[in-house]
């Protein structure tokens, strides 16, 4: 598909999303959008792979086969291969085409049936090894709701104008070298996240802040065994990584159950096997669920300055996440448990990458404990990067990325880099292009000192400045004014101090003509 073709289809899908938009919040109709596409991906799956399994029976096409045997030998095949099973009359554009009929022998009433076929996709995976992964991911579309129509006849009637206008869209799900679906939907959701306001952070990182984490998690590497998130929203960060390189297995965990749900979908739109990902919801610094693991790749844009129990839970003064720091993060500032939680759970030849806010470089107190131990006792500490302000859904305030890694290759130094100041403006935000980014990237790896940009500072530096990594410290950016000529200064005065004097002489020449008075 070319990158007109793409774009086509991106403002497709959004059209079809707005026709939602004047019933209900984004973050609502997103939901809604986001499910039924999800729901055509699945049958668009079960149809390819179901024909193919059909390719040598007399009736070859999967909406035909009537056959019980046949269904129940299809069913069995895509347990195992999908994870899931949709029955020839419960595929989407069996319902959609249901949805517009206009004949008077045939109803179009569907809401009843979708709900049946979106339950039923969850009901096919019990018992079997995908259950958790489809378990209530369609929890958030009702299809009762009244922001979707106030009578039941409303509610239907919009619903199969979206199937309908969906049915019509071509994802080209056989063309195995592209990944058109995957693209559209991170598409969409970066729609939804640019226009959710506050909440858009929660689930979304900007493709750009992605990008570099992925790049250098992924430095010296051409496959990962296993990623990480433990904040992973809707899981775009996780997928960036692997456009990198190769990724066996991807692990995350979110707190927000529908992001949850968002999450998993965003996993397999983009064909990742249900045994090759695990992505679980709950609370990661309270109750983290792959505590025994460690990945070889941790990436993270953890909610800035969250609220956590810290030492109002006093499991965590002997959580070994913690423990060793010799102070708790404050309960007001969650930013450095998620840190330690990243470095526990990063395994020994793993680098991790994790944006946070800039005051997480300079603060004192417990968090300024926590840093030196991470530098002077730990030396896990890789780099400091300085990110534009203002680059963020839901937020302006500037912001950093932290990079630690165990097993360091220029372990007596820390490199700073300010790429504060580099950006377009796009809209009302910052935005990192491409060079932007590729500069970065190039600077962290060859490590380089590169005047008011980047800075190798040595540890020693570090312990003077008291282990504060305030980026101002290493970067000077200083900008040194034009050096003033004091002597033509003194004639320009004295030039416009006879202009002046001639002035006030015509005036008053003008006033004496007219008669009036006048102070000088």
């Amino acid at each position: 598909m070319s990158e007109e073709q793409k774009k086509l289809l991106e403002q497709q899908l959004w059209n079809i999303a707005n026709e939602l938009r004047g019933k209900m919040d984004a973050d609502e109709f997103r939901d809604y959008i986001l499910g039924f596409i999800f729901y055509k991906y699945l049958s668009e799956k079960q149809y390819l792979y179901a024909n193919r399994l059909l390719e040598t029976e007399d009736t070859k096409d999967y909406l035909f086969v009537t056959d019980e045997d046949d269904i129940d030998a299809i069913r069995e095949e895509s347990l195992l291969k999908l994870g899931y099973f949709l029955k020839p009359d419960e595929l989407f554009s069996s319902i959609a085409k249901k949805g517009n009929a206009n004949t008077e022998n045939e109803s179009n009433f569907i809401l009843a049936d979708l709900e049946t076929i979106l339950n039923g996709i969850e009901q096919s995976t019990m018992g079997t090894e995908s259950e958790d992964d489809f378990n209530k991911l369609f929890e958030d579309l009702d299809l009762n709701s009244t922001k979707l129509g106030r009578s039941t006849e409303a509610r239907n009637s919009l619903i199969a104008k979206v199937l309908f206008h969906l049915d019509k869209i071509d994802f080209a799900l056989d063309d195995t070298d592209s990944d058109v679906i995957g693209d559209a939907y991170e598409y969409l959701i970066k729609q939804f996240a640019s226009g959710a306001g506050k909440k858009s952070g929660e689930f979304y990182t900007p493709q750009q802040v992605s990008k570099i984490l992925a790049k250098i998690v992924t430095t010296g590497k051409k496959q990962l065994k296993s990623v990480y998130d433990p904040a992973c929203g809707s899981g775009s960060l996780l997928l960036r990584v692997a456009r990198e390189v190769k990724v066996d297995d991807f692990f995350g965990q979110e707190l927000n159950r529908t992001t949850y749900n968002l999450c998993r979908m965003n996993m397999i739109l983009h064909d990742v096997h249900y045994r090759h990902f695990d992505i679980r919801q709950e609370d990661t610094l309270e109750r983290p669920q792959h505590i025994d693991m460690r990945f070889e790749a941790v990436v993270a844009n953890p909610p800035f300055s969250a609220k956590w129990k810290g030492k109002n839970n006093p499991l965590n003064e002997n959580d070994e996440r913690f423990s060793q720091y010799g102070r708790l993060a404050p309960t007001s500032k969650a930013d450095f448990a998620f840190v330690q939680h990243m470095i526990y759970q990063l395994a020994d030849n793993g680098t991790m990458a994790v944006v946070l806010p800039h005051g997480a470089l300079f603060r004192g107190s417990a968090e300024g404990t926590i840093r030196e131990y991470l530098i002077k006792e730990l030396n896990y500490l890789d780099a400091v990067i300085g990110l534009p302000a203002n680059i963020f859904y839901g937020t302006s305030i500037p912001t950093c990325i932290m990079v630690l890694s165990k097993c360091r290759v220029n372990d007596d130094n820390i490199l700073f880099i300010d790429a504060s100041q580099e950006f377009e403006k796009d809209g009302n935000k910052n935005k990192l292009e491409d060079e932007h980014i590729d500069r970065i990237i190039k600077t962290y790896r060859v490590r380089f000192t590169d005047d008011k940009y980047s800075y190798v500072a040595t540890l020693d530096e570090i312990a003077e400045n008291d282990y504060n990594l305030n980026i101002p410290r290493y970067v000077d950016t200083f900008e040194e004014e034009e050096a003033i000529d004091l002597d033509e200064v003194s004639i320009e005065l004295k030039s416009i101090e006879n202009e002046i004097s001639e002035i006030d002489s015509t005036i008053a020449e003008y006033c004496k003509q007219l008669n009036i008075k006048t102070l000088f």
